[in-house]
Order: C-alpha cells, then structure tokens, then sequence
C-alpha cells in the first residue's frame, strides 16, 4: 500500500486546479463547476457523484457505500489510522483492509492509498503527517495544497449546520455527529492552511479572490502590512490586499483649495472602480485599521440593488452611515477621478457631499454591521474590525493606546512567520514612519506599549509621526491608570502556562466528521 503523495507526484495534480465537493447546501450547483477541475469528494460524496479521489476518515463510511464506492471513485484515501464513530482507531489501514471485502478490492487494483493524519497513534514511513483540527474538509484541503495543489476550489463545505438536500437522509446519522454546533469552526482552520502554502482557495460560487484596496501612503504602509496580515489570518478564502496609492492612474488636484483633499488618500478610494476595470467587486479600507473575523463575511454580503454598501451606525450613536469600510460595486460605480475633480471645479459638486455623503454613488445602503467599523473599541469575540481613528495615538506612532496590544501582536505574528521582516520594520523606523520604540517591543517580546520601561519611552520623546506634516491634531495620547493596571494583568496572564497548556489538550480531543 502506498502513500497520497507518492500517487500525487506521479500523477501531477499540483498542476491542475481541483475542486472538493462536500455534503453542504452548495453541493446542488456541483453541475455547473465538475467539469472544469478534479474532483475529490468527501466521504458519502461519492454516492451521488463520481469523483477522481474518495477522501474518507471514518471507516463506517467505507462500510455505507459498499459497492458503490468501487463504481463512483478512481482512488479511495484514508489515514494510515482511520477513525471510527469519529475518533481515531487503534488499528492500521494494512490492518483493516486485510478483513474488509471492500478495501480489498481497491487495495487488488492499487486504488487505495494511505496518509498519516494527526490523530493517529502510529505513523507509516516518512510521508508527511497532515493536521486537521475539526472536520474531514480540512484534512482533504491541507492534503491537497501539501501535495502542491496550488488552486482549490469547494462546493458544499458551507459552515452552518444543514446538508444539501441530496444528503437529507444522511443528517441524523452524520451531520455533526463530532458534537459541534455547525461547520463554521472549519473557516478558522482553511485561513492558517492558505497561508500557510500560499494557497489559492475559494467556494467555487463565489467571486475569487478578495479584492481589498486600502487608501495609504508609503509612511503607513507598516500599517497596512498588519492589516493585511490580520485579513488573511481569519480569511477561509484567498485575498488580495492592493494599495491605492501605487496606481499608475492619476489624480487632479481641485483648482479650489477648499476642495483639496483633507489627507494624501482621502481621493483614493473613488479611484477603485477604474483600478478594477469596472468589473466585480471591492472592499474598501483605511490603512488605521485591524481585521478580527473572516472578511468573507463582508465580501458575500447581497448588494439588494444598491451600487454602495456602508456601515450603519447604531442608533443611539447619532452618527450618519460610514464609508471608511465600503463594499462597491465596480460595474455599477462608473466613476472617473478626473470626471469628480472637474465636477467639484465647475460647482456642481459640494466636497462636504461628496466626502461625508457619497454622492457620487447612486444608490447606497447602509446595511454593513457596525462590528466591522469599532472605532477605537473592541469586545473580545465580538468586534470584527477596529479602526484607529485618532492619528495621534495609532499604535505605531504612539506607545500609549489601550488597544495597542491588539495591533503590536499581530505585527509580531506576522514577523514570527514571516510576512513581515525585521528589516523591513528597521527600514521604517530610520525613515521616522515609526515610533524608535516599537522595535524595543518587538527585540524584547512586549506586546502593551504601556509597559515599556522609562529608557523606552524617552527614546519616543522627540519623535514626529509624518502626519504632522499635513495637519495639526489636538488630540492626546489616552493614558491612565486604569488602563496600566489591565495591560499588567494581561502581561503577566500571556506569561503563564495556561494557555499553552490549554492548546495542547484541545488539539488532543479533537474529533472529525
């Protein structure tokens, strides 16, 4: 018996795009996507479609299908330790093929293959041992991209807690029978696996990948780093983060200064339309923000006939709707920066309408959730973007933010696995783009700027962020007491064992569907 990966590479499927068809409500549009890629299905899968590979983890799937799982596969794959009821096994694949009929068969006509997954007691020779934290979907996606499958595609892995109805019979005896409320846990693990291999994954029903165009300039582009870090590291489908402000297209100044733009980008994003060729969609960013959920959650929002979609403010706020965050859609928006520059010379254009109104946009509806634009808050679980409002306390021009922990974490993730170098941090700080002292945090693993120490602190002393370059800010950093005493009790908890100790005994008791 041999293993997947000897069979990948003498089959080359890192060249060829694959789709993996789960039990999902979206596996009913498989008609319109099988044709265009391999297809590998997950366990019962390949009753009711024939597939290039049968991922099974559960040995009861094998004895379900019975003979119908030697018509509808080329090859069957399952760890060297299947599960059985949903937990792993004490005996081997070699072990049980030799007693099952059926695995017998495919094991004659070298059509069964084998893997070491994570969970299993015993590993086979030295192929590769693949992680998977909750459901069959993972394993069979990480396999695939281990394998160098450098494009993936899904149908019926759709989070919630239903099967298409082409599965309805099976929903008492397997649908999260490993005890989970719904599918969604797996979305957590598809991001680390996309970048994990650099992955091109995506629903094959959706529009691929994430476009997300953030209004920038050099000086903050350590800021959108870090948000485009936090963006892929909760995003269970590929993104794309581009930066305005290195368009070749050109923006006119108002001939009028009281029509000039009140920052470098505030003109950035209606440059977005044309960037994209008039075609799709795009989301919309600040560079002083940070990412906390699966940004497909924003993507697959419903225009409903809107051409503009902003977030709503709650109503106790009083504030109008916000277009820091935007969902556009680009056919729809036919704007031309030249067109809005003139518009705004020859009077027919008010800039305060423009800016604080969206104007330009036809129809706008505001039916964002506010947990994707929290300005300068953040609850635990809750919040899915912050936005660092007040320039002068941005975490990386200023040590004092209550929040700046958040923000000065992800940056050492991103540096810890490298999407983020040292020197290119080192870079910004000779430059000034930076306060002197985030580089003392990152050398000494201090998260809460509020704890640096005094000879840290005056190294910011007579540091200038750039934006006072463009115009002056009244507001001060926001320090007290308080806020000390919590940084302290959240230093010393991220000192402890406890959460690492935690992760270890969660990744034990794990199950699979």
């Amino acid at each position: 018996m041999r293993s997947f990966f000897e069979w990948a590479t003498e089959n080359q499927v890192m060249d060829q795009p694959w789709l993996v068809l789960g039990k999902g409500p979206s596996f009913s549009k498989k008609d319109q996507f099988v044709h265009d890629y391999k297809l590998l299905g997950l366990n019962h899968v390949a009753r009711d479609q024939f597939v290039d590979v049968a991922h099974i983890i559960d040995l009861d799937v094998v004895d379900q299908l019975g003979e119908v799982l030697m018509e509808q596969c080329g090859i069957v794959v399952m760890p060297w330790i299947p599960h059985i009821k949903n937990r792993a096994g004490r005996q081997s694949l070699q072990q049980i093929t030799a007693v099952n009929p059926i695995l017998q068969a495919l094991n004659r006509q070298q059509r069964l293959f084998y893997y070491n997954l994570h969970s299993g007691r015993e590993r086979q020779g030295d192929s590769p041992v693949v992680f998977a934290r909750f459901f069959s979907a993972e394993a069979a996606i990480r396999l695939l991209a281990m394998a160098g499958v450098g494009t993936i595609r899904t149908l019926g892995i759709d989070g919630g807690n239903t099967y298409s109805a082409d599965f309805k019979d099976l929903e008492n005896k397997t649908l999260l029978a490993n005890g989970l409320s719904s599918f969604n846990k797996q979305f957590k693990e598809f991001a680390k696996i996309i970048m994990e291999n650099d992955l091109d994954l995506a629903p094959a029903d959706m529009p691929s990948p994430i476009k997300v165009y953030v209004a920038t300039q050099e000086e903050q582009m350590l800021a959108v780093k870090v948000l485009e870090y936090s963006i892929r590291k909760h995003a269970s489908m590929s993104v794309e983060v581009i930066p305005i402000h290195r368009t070749e297209i050109a923006t006119p100044l108002p001939k009028d200064e009281k029509n000039h733009p009140r920052t470098p980008f505030s003109f950035q994003r209606f440059l977005i339309p044309e960037m994209a060729g008039y075609q799709g969609r795009a989301i919309y960013l600040d560079s002083d923000m940070q990412v906390f959920k699966d940004i497909k959650d924003l993507w697959t929002l419903p225009f409903n006939g809107a051409q503009l979609l902003a977030v709503k403010e709650p109503g106790s706020s009083g504030r109008r709707p916000q277009f820091s965050v935007m969902l556009l859609d680009c056919e729809a928006l036919k704007w031309r920066i030249g067109d809005i520059v003139s518009a705004l010379d020859k009077g027919e254009l008010d800039y305060e309408a423009l800016m604080y109104d969206m104007s330009v946009a036809e129809t706008i509806s505001a039916d964002i959730d506010p947990i994707w634009n929290s300005l300068e808050r953040y609850q635990d679980g809750e919040t899915a973007l912050v936005h660092y409002t007040d320039m002068t306390t941005q975490p990386w021009v200023c040590s004092t933010n209550p929040l700046g922990y958040l923000w000065v974490r992800d940056l050492m993730e991103a540096v810890a696995n490298g999407f983020i170098s040292y020197d290119y941090i080192k870079e910004h700080s000779d430059k000034g783009y930076i306060r002197p002292s985030l580089l003392y945090q990152l050398d000494h693993g201090l998260e809460d700027g509020l704890l640096l120490p005094k000879a840290a602190r005056q190294m910011d002393r007579n540091y200038r962020a750039p934006f006072t370059a463009i115009h002056r800010h009244g507001a001060a950093p926001w320090q007290n007491k308080k806020a000390w005493l919590k940084a302290l009790v959240r230093h010393f908890l991220l000192k402890t064992r406890i959460a690492a100790l935690w992760r270890k005994i969660d990744n034990v008791l794990h199950l699979y569907d």
